[in-house]
């Protein structure tokens, strides 16, 4: 059993793949220590093959129309050398992404023997170093590169793709996924401008002078020592939770985790200290001088980002903590000179997805133009902005008891159509079946052990500890579906405004080659990109002529987004934007 999104004549006019095939597929791979690129035609037929040494594979994209669709196994692999080189990509179908959610998509009834081509279920190529342009080592984790391979592949997807429930959907979230490949390499090789000054200052204002090798920052020190002085113990470890844990419980504090959710539920004068000297270690850990040194270089912070790295589609970071930047920190991300960010973010884009998903015009009607926690409040459902906004996240996530609980009878009545696509999604789950996001990213099966837990609480002899234990795991299932199907939506309007957004800027006349920012390399230095994306935070480098051009393009692209995925329900992504030197919040 599954959870499908309601049917949505406006989905059919899909950009950038909206047609069966855009005007040209080519395939590239590896033969024999060369690269092979192979044209084919609208039925996959090849017209034309093309094998040349390595080196050429930048000559050989740059003189391609602009049309063009590339196909490869793995864009890390492939684009941070043509980037490089100064050859920027429009157009690509990545296969090891598109691999995954074809695979695993409920809508796709016939898969054209696709799940059963598990070496293509490898995980992502780490990025090359850039000196060794085109030559991967052959043991490079990823899936295969060869073309034999690749042509193989790209037939099963088409073939699967051909026999899924809706293509369109389908097809847009491949081109999205893909262009999102593309976006996440471009991030890395143009860097988020930097300046180390400005963060050693902050590190100095917030944790005191640097210490030696080895030492701990003054005002670390000074909490750690007031912490254990208030704690009777000169020796208590403060990094330990468990050894922790034991020092708190002995002064009667009788917490079950060092979170500050649990310890502000305590009066004691250890309290404030402990909270200040864990949030100031967090920072030290995360993102102190250690973390300057290894991640930022020229001016620029360039981290790994993984592209559908969680499971719902949103990313996740292999390296340099990139979704985890503390607010602290952030006049730290501070333009070039000449140049300026265009920082842009969603107010409440997963409850306005929720709204659009399941066509409830109430909630849709409370979010528009305004806080859309405002706007619940306004309708009667609850008395509070706090109180809405509580329920409201419960419902997404899964909290049903407390005081999201009690609120959620309320936003059942006002909004019943929202809520139904929430519970019913967690029935399904609890249920052991699956869900789909809006375009048709398929929530994980269960686990072998979860069914076994389920099959156990069925069997006559049953006991109460197994029912217990298998209600327990599917309430939590039901929790995980529940938010999959808004989260992984939000994931993918956030993609197409994404790629949508990059098309805009990539269109856009570039400044004087003297008035560039060097440090963004070839493709970037003279042009308005993208330099770091959160979930449904996107922030721009743009020259600073550029600027309103930019910030008119980022709220184009959301208008865009909302209309691809939800066609005309009157539902609006608003964007809290700004023009400024710093990323810094106020």
């Amino acid at each position: 059993m599954r959870l499908h999104p309601r049917a949505h004549r406006g989905i059919g006019a899909l950009s950038p793949s909206a047609d069966p095939l855009p005007p040209a597929w080519i395939v590239v791979g590896r033969e024999d220590a060369r690269i092979v690129a192979v044209r084919l035609d609208a039925h996959g037929g090849q017209l034309s093959r093309t094998s040349i040494p390595s080196e050429e594979l930048a000559s050989l994209i740059a003189d391609e129309d602009a049309g063009t669709r590339w196909v490869w196994h793995d864009t890390p692999a492939w684009y941070p050398q043509l980037l490089a080189a100064g050859v920027r990509v429009a157009r690509v179908h990545d296969l090891r992404l598109c691999h995954a959610i074809l695979r695993d998509s409920a809508t796709v009834v016939d898969d054209g023997g696709l799940r059963a081509a598990t070496e293509w279920d490898a995980a992502a190529v780490v990025e090359p170093a850039p000196a060794a342009l085109f030559e991967l080592d052959a043991g490079a984790a990823g899936p295969p590169d060869d073309i034999a391979s690749a042509l193989a592949e790209f037939a099963r997807q088409r073939a699967a793709l051909d026999a899924a429930d809706d293509r369109g959907r389908l097809r847009l979230l491949l081109a999205a996924e893909s262009a999102g490949a593309l976006i996440a390499v471009e991030m890395r090789t143009a860097g988020l401008p930097w300046d180390p000054a400005e963060h050693d200052r902050l590190l100095s204002e917030f944790l005191g002078t640097r210490p030696a090798a080895g030492g701990m920052p003054v005002r670390m020190q000074q909490l750690a020592d007031e912490v254990r002085a208030e704690l009777g113990d000169p020796a208590a470890s403060l990094d330990s939770q468990p050894k922790l844990l034991r020092a708190l419980h002995r002064v009667g504090i009788l917490a079950e985790s060092t979170s500050r959710w649990e310890l502000v539920r305590y009066e004691h004068p250890v309290i404030e200290p402990l909270i200040q000297y864990k949030r100031l270690a967090r920072l030290y850990a995360a993102n102190g001088w250690g973390w300057l040194a290894e991640w930022v270089h020229g001016g620029r912070f360039r981290p790994v980002y993984v592209p559908a790295g969680v499971v719902t589609g949103r990313w996740a970071s292999s390296g340099g903590g990139a979704l985890q930047i503390p607010r602290q920190l952030r006049p730290a991300v501070c333009a070039d000179p000449g140049w300026a960010l265009v920082v842009a973010d969603v107010a409440q884009l997963e409850p306005r997805v929720l709204a659009a998903m399941s066509g409830d015009a109430a909630l849709a009607r409370a979010a528009r133009g305004q806080d859309l926690y405002a706007g619940i409040v306004d309708s009667g459902a609850v008395p509070t902005r706090a109180e809405a906004k509580v329920a409201i996240l419960g419902a997404m996530y899964g909290a049903t008891t407390g005081d999201s609980g009690r609120l959620l009878p309320a936003l059942r009545r006002t909004y019943p159509r929202a809520m139904a696509l929430v519970d019913d999604a967690a029935r399904v789950g609890e249920q052991g079946g699956v869900v789909s996001t809006w375009l048709g990213r398929t929530s994980p099966t269960t686990s072998a052990g979860w069914r076994d837990t389920q099959a156990a609480a069925a069997e006559p002899d049953a006991s109460g500890a197994d029912e217990a234990r298998a209600r327990r795991r599917a309430a939590d299932r039901g929790r995980f579906t529940r938010n999959f199907v808004v989260q992984g939506t939000a994931a993918e309007w956030a993609l197409v405004w994404l790629a949508d957004l990059r098309t805009r800027l990539a269109a856009m006349d570039p400044v004087d080659e003297d008035r560039g920012a060097p440090a963004s390399g070839p493709v970037f230095s003279t042009r308005p990109h993208l330099a770091f994306f959160l979930h449904d935070e996107i922030i721009v480098h743009t020259p600073l002529a550029r600027a309103d051009e930019v910030a008119e393009a980022v709220r184009d692209a959301a208008a865009s987004a909302a209309r691809l995925l939800f066609g005309r329900f009157p539902v609006d992504f608003p964007l809290d934007l700004r023009i400024a030197q710093t990323a810094a919040k106020d």
